[in-house]
Parts: C-alpha cells; structure tokens; sequence
C-alpha cells in the first residue's frame, strides 16, 4: 500500500510529507532503539471524529520511552496536540495515527545517545489483515518462533527493534498459505498474534492470556475487556496452551489496526463452526458502537476534533 499525505509533524510543527526525512546513520535505523504508537481516528454517527484513547496511547509511547531510557522533548500534551494538529492538516476525518520516537544521527554505536526527534504521520487505512478476512475470520497457525522472554525483550515497551520477531513469524505464515500467526512464549503458553492480543471463547466464557506474561498492555484488549464484561460476559485473564484454542468454540484477535478479527481456523483445525461465533460477533458490535461514538459510556476515551 503505498500512501503519500500533505504533512507530518516532526519536532514540534508540521512539514511537507516529503521533506519529513532522517539521515542514514540514524541510531533507530540500525538498532531499532525507538519507541512508536498506532492510534486510529474514526467518523463517529453524529458526523464528528474522534480519535480513540488518544491520551492513553501517548501515555504507553512515553512509557515505553522510558523503559528505554529515552528522554522524549516533549510532554504528553505537546504530542497529543500534536497528533490532532496532523489530523486537521491533512483533512483526515477517518485513518490510523502512527506517532513515532527516534534517535537521530551524529554518533554511531550501540549507546550514542544522539538528539531524540518525534514525529505524527497519519493516513486512511481500513484493512490491516486482507480484506473480507473480519467476515469470515481468519486461517492461522502457531508459529515456530517464540514471543519475547520479558528478561530478552522489554515485552511492556511497544519497541520498534522487538518487531523484528513478529516480522519473521508473519512473513513465515503467509508464505505458507496462512494469513496470521499465533505466538507462544517461551514456556509454551500462548502470547499473542504478531501484532495483535488473542481471545478464546469456550463453554460462554472468554479466556485471555494475563499481563502478567509476554503479551503488549493492548488498548484495544482492555477496551475488548470492558465492553465483554458489559454485555455480561466472564473473562478470565488466564494463561491456556495451544491445544485449548483447537478445542475452542470461538477465537478472536484484536488491536488497533485489526479492530476485532475472527478466527476461523487454527493449524488446520476448524475453530468451532468455522465461522465468526455469537460472542464475537456481539463484542464486535458493542466495540465499533463505542469507537464510533454511539454507545455513551466511556465517552472520555474519545477525542472529538
């Protein structure tokens, strides 16, 4: 997909998209030291947008900076102006926000501690997964390659280096056929997708693997949290082993760029039906009336432009 906006703002005002360059010797770019972010504005039913959890996103892209030991130049009200200047800029009423945190150039080495720099692109994005895909559910497999040890990787931190890993597990299911992986951790649990939290459904009862193991603090999981809890749903933050999910009557993936995406089979194992399940299907529905500004709790979670 290629994508070309008006601008982007970078340290503090916005420039042409074009211009919004880095040099070669960039700290992040050799080492993956940096910290990133991915929000999404939606057109809500009132003909307003609103970015969703704006404030709670750049709250975990400063943590994650400070996990690094990044010092950000900016305070967290700087850059979620920011995120909405960039937004009115580029005439954006619906898209997905990636704010960014990167060491620049000068010195090279594993601790160069070169200027740090900010920067907010955003662009229309409907699909993260292959179109059709939150119809019908997605075919995937457990991959070979194992989800962060907390004690290897900053698993709390949304790292930019600690995509390298899900980058390789992603591109190996899709050469085989698949359109999404599942990893597990190092003890053989199940983490996570590639770039999204995992949710089992069986016997009524909603099943997530708890903060607790290697899994990203995903604001789209929370939020799936509360508004299961809402419908009168038990979820239970739990770890379960692969075997559980073939046995499943309903899995989910979510996060922000894949909103709620259904699974439909797992390892060549049919996952329930095979098709998107009721609870999903119900959780989907509550989730897009509150992204989308319909549904009147939690009203604070939504940044109208």
């Amino acid at each position: 997909m290629s994508i070309e906006m008006k601008s982007i703002w970078l340290d503090g005002k916005l420039i042409p998209w074009n211009e919004a360059n880095t040099h070669i010797l960039n700290t992040t770019l050799h080492y993956g030291y940096g910290a990133f972010e991915g929000i999404r504005c939606y057109k809500c039913e009132d003909g307003r947008s609103a970015i969703f959890r704006l404030e709670e996103h750049i709250r975990r892209m400063f943590d994650s900076c400070k996990i690094l030991m990044i010092e950000i130049p900016f305070t967290q009200e700087e850059v979620c102006k920011g995120v909405v200047e960039t937004l009115k800029d580029n005439d954006l009423e619906e898209c997905y926000i990636r704010p960014f945190v990167y060491e620049g150039s000068g010195s090279m080495g594993l601790v160069a501690y070169n200027p740090v720099h900010v920067a907010i692109a955003a662009w229309p994005w409907s699909s993260y997964l292959a179109d059709g895909l939150s119809d019908k559910g997605a075919k995937v497999k457990v991959s070979s390659f194992s989800r962060h040890h907390p004690n290897v990787g900053m698993v709390r931190g949304k790292i930019n280096g600690q995509y390298v890993n899900s980058t390789l597990a992603k591109r190996d299911a899709q050469k085989d056929g698949f359109d999404e992986a599942i990893m597990l951790d190092t003890s053989g649990y199940v983490s996570e997708a590639t770039a999204e939290n995992i949710f089992a459904v069986r016997d009524g009862i909603i099943y997530t693997p708890p903060l607790s193991s290697s899994i990203l603090a995903g604001l789209t999981r929370d939020t799936v949290i509360h508004v299961a809890r809402g419908l009168g749903y038990e979820v239970r933050e739990e770890s379960f082993q692969r075997d559980f999910m073939y046995i499943c009557d309903e899995i989910f993936f979510c996060g922000t760029a894949v909103e709620i995406m259904p699974v439909r089979e797992i390892d060549f194992r049919s996952i329930g039906e095979g098709k998107p399940g009721p609870i999903t299907n119900a959780v989907k529905e509550q989730y897009f009336k509150l992204i989308r500004g319909s549904w009147t709790e939690k009203q604070e979670w939504l940044t109208y432009l």
